[in-house]
C-alpha cells in the first residue's frame, strides 16, 4: 500500500446538550477528519480526537494537527506500506501524541480492510455481530435532574450507566441512582478530580454496590490508585488516563493499581497498541471495556469494531449517534435496540460520509499530496 494523499478537515459538529465533566463543559465537538488514498484509490478516513484545550490529556487538536502534518503524513510519503502494523511502527520515534498517531494509523486500517475486500471487525478479529453498550452522563445541578436523565437512558435500552462525579457532587447523586435503579450497572466516573485527602469519601461508596470507580486521582498516580483499591471490598477501580500504552496497563496491574481499563483507541495510539492491550487484560483477567471521546461516526465505527472482540465482555462507552448529536458526518447512524448496537459488516469501517453534512460542519480542508 502506497499513499497518494491525504485531506484534513476541521468539523465542528454541535452537541445536543453541553456534556459537564470535572474538567469543564463542551458544546460542540471539534476534531480533524483525517482521509487518506492509496495508490489504488481506496479511500480510509480517522478522526483526531484530541480536545481544543490540554485538559483531558496534553495533546491539543492544533497541536495534534501539526504532529499529524509535519511528522506522520511525512513518514509515510513515498514508502511501500507491506503490513498495516508498520505505520505504528514507522511512528513510534515520535514520543508521545497519541491520538495525532491514532488518527492516522487507524486510517490505515479502514484502508487495509477495504484492500482486503473485508470488514473492519473482521480485519481485527472480532466476531460478534452486535455489542452491548451503556451511556456517560455528565454532572448534573441536582440529584433529581441526573436520576431522570438515567431514567430516559434506561427506558432507552442501555445496559450500563457511567456518571461523572466530583468532590460535593458524588455520594448523594449515585445514591440517589441505586436507590431508583437497585439492580443497573453503574460506574463512577471521576476525571481525576480527587485527592488523597479524599480517600474514606472514595471508600463510602463501597456501600452503593457500584462497579467500578474511574480514575479518581491524578494521571499520572498508581499509587493512590492501589492504595484505594486494596482497601475497597467490593469495587474495582478503573484506569482511564494513566493508561497510554500496554506499558502503563502492565505496571498498573503489576502494582495492584486497578482491576479494570477504560481502554480508548486513540488514547493509547491507535488500533494496534489497543488489540495488545485487550489480549493482555484478557490474559490477566482485568476487567477491559471500550470508552469513548464524544466520537462523530467514523471514531464511533472504531469503537464499534474494537468492542466487538471477544476481550471485551463489559458494555463501552459508545451510545447512539442521537444521544450526542442531531446530525452526525456520515449517512448510517448507529442505534441502540434492546441495549446493542450493531456492528457495521460493509467494506472497512462500514459506514460513509454524508457529504452534504460534511460540507455543513467543515471549517477548512487541507489537501497533502503524498505521492
Amino acid at each position: 500500500m502506497r499513499l497518494n494523499k491525504a485531506c484534513l478537515y476541521k468539523v465542528h459538529l454541535p452537541l445536543l446538550t453541553p456534556f459537564r465533566t470535572s474538567y469543564g463543559v463542551l458544546r460542540e465537538k471539534s476534531f480533524y477528519l483525517i482521509m487518506l488514498e492509496d495508490e489504488l484509490g481506496n479511500i480510509g478516513y480517522g478522526e483526531l480526537e484530541a480536545f481544543p484545550l490540554p485538559d483531558y490529556t496534553e495533546e491539543t487538536l492544533e497541536g495534534a494537527k501539526q504532529v499529524v502534518v509535519n511528522l506522520l503524513l511525512e513518514e509515510l510519503r513515498g514508502k511501500e506500506i507491506k503490513d498495516v502494523e508498520e505505520v505504528s511502527q514507522l511512528f513510534a520515534w515520535v514520543r508521545g501524541n497519541e491520538m495525532a498517531k491514532a488518527s492516522v494509523e487507524s486510517a490505515c486500517y479502514d484502508l487495509s480492510a477495504k484492500r482486503h475486500k473485508t470488514s473492519l471487525a473482521h480485519f481485527i478479529g472480532a466476531q460478534e455481530k452486535e455489542i452491548s453498550v451503556g451511556v456517560s452522563v455528565g454532572i448534573q445541578e441536582n440529584e433529581r435532574i441526573l436520576v431522570e436523565k438515567v431514567r430516559t437512558y434506561v427506558s432507552a435500552g442501555y445496559g450500563r450507566i457511567k456518571v461523572k462525579i466530583k468532590p460535593g457532587a458524588d455520594f448523594s447523586y449515585l445514591k440517589a441512582i441505586r436507590d431508583e435503579f437497585p439492580e443497573i450497572p453503574l460506574i463512577a466516573d471521576a476525571n481525576s478530580a480527587y485527592e488523597e485527602a479524599d480517600l474514606n469519601k472514595l471508600l463510602r461508596l463501597d456501600q452503593l454496590a457500584i462497579t467500578m470507580i474511574e480514575q479518581p486521582f491524578g494521571v499520572r498516580d498508581l499509587w493512590l490508585h492501589a492504595k484505594l483499591q486494596n482497601k475497597l471490598e467490593k469495587t474495582a477501580v478503573c484506569l482511564d488516563e494513566n493508561i497510554r500504552s500496554l506499558e502503563d496497563v502492565m505496571q498498573a496491574h503489576a502494582f495492584g493499581s486497578c482491576r479494570a481499563i477504560n481502554l480508548k483507541m486513540a488514547r493509547v495510539g491507535g488500533m494496534l497498541e489497543a488489540l495488545r492491550i485487550a489480549k493482555f487484560c484478557k490474559q490477566t483477567g482485568m476487567i477491559v471495556w471500550c470508552g469513548g471521546m464524544l466520537e462523530a461516526g467514523i471514531g464511533r465505527a472504531y469503537n464499534v469494531a474494537l468492542a466487538a472482540r471477544n476481550e471485551f465482555q463489559f458494555p463501552g462507552d459508545i451510545s447512539a449517534t442521537s444521544r450526542y448529536f442531531e446530525q452526525d458526518i456520515v449517512k448510517q447512524n448507529f442505534e441502540v435496540i434492546d441495549g446493542k448496537i450493531c456492528v457495521p459488516d460493509g467494506l472497512g469501517i462500514g459506514v460513509d460520509i454524508d457529504e452534504q453534512a460534511l460540507n455543513r460542519f467543515t471549517e477548512s480542508v487541507e489537501t497533502i499530496l503524498l505521492d
